[in-house]
């Protein structure tokens, strides 16, 4: 999956990213859903040793343009997943007590705990994007942000933290195309705001910050990965795949039975 890695230090241009690539995975939209299945089970059950373990701890950021797919994502790589063991946080607008506190504060207490993983539904990197878009705050204050978030990755990852980041990469036809799918739907209705016009209109700018942020704070410790995002069913498979490939790395296993367990009559 080193095909989607950003490499640090490296120059980045979201253009030259193809949100319809499935060179990974060449086949059909049907035989990727029957393959994600067989994924489900997999991670269900690495995600139990994970649990049973209580050593390690994973996090996962999700980052997108609105209509990027990061609910689907939860939804659709999770599924069937034991709850008990993964927890997802999302980050809207910031709450009035959280405005008074360190723009890190109101995330580190949600990152997981052992043998947890926890999903991040957008995530910190909203004070280098939405802040920088929106020039909520002076340059020079969101540009040394990619600094400390460095810097936060790094704690937790020294404290035994598996961090994974996905950026779920559209393009504007296809967020289009979503936008249009929300109005058209009734059941959907409930998701479109007119807000989110006001936001693509500045996609060019988000392109931009969204570069910035890749670039600047993908490392060894917590790599950004850009998937494909354009096909449900291949952003799914993809992100699916990265995940099980770092559990299976961390070369779990379930705790040491009592002995003489093979002795016990239950009556």
């Amino acid at each position: 999956m080193d095909k989607y890695l950003v490499k640090r230090g490296e120059e980045l241009n979201l253009d030259q990213w193809n949100p319809n690539d499935k060179s990974l995975f060449p086949i059909s939209k049907k035989d990727g859903k029957t393959r994600l299945k067989d994924l489900n089970k997999e991670l269900d059950h690495l995600q139990e040793l994970l649990y049973a373990e209580g050593k390690h701890k994973v996090l996962i950021v999700l980052q997108a343009l609105d209509t990027g797919g990061k609910d689907g994502t939860i939804r659709h790589v999770f599924e069937g997943v034991n709850p008990q063991g993964v927890k997802v946080a999302g980050f809207k607008v910031p709450t009035e007590k959280e405005l008074a506190h360190d723009y890190l504060w109101r995330v580190h207490k949600h990152t997981p705990g052992s043998g947890e993983i926890v999903i991040f539904n957008r995530s910190h990197y909203e004070d280098v994007l939405v802040v920088r878009v929106h020039n909520l705050v002076p340059k020079e204050v969101w540009s040394r942000r990619y600094e400390h978030i460095r810097a936060f990755e790094k704690l937790l990852a020294d404290e035994g933290t598996t961090i994974l980041k996905f950026y779920l990469n559209i393009d504007q036809k296809e967020q289009k195309e979503r936008l249009q799918d929300r109005l058209d739907e009734p059941d959907k209705n409930w998701k479109f705001s007119r807000g989110d016009l006001k936001e693509r209109a500045l996609w060019d700018q988000y392109q931009l910050a969204y570069q910035d942020a890749l670039m600047k704070t993908s490392t060894e410790y917590a790599p950004w990965y850009i998937i494909p995002a354009n096909r449900k069913w291949y952003r799914n498979l993809v992100i699916s795949t990265v995940i099980i490939d770092k559990l299976k790395s961390l070369k779990m296993a379930y705790p040491t039975a009592e002995e003489g367990l093979s002795e016990v009559v239950i009556e």
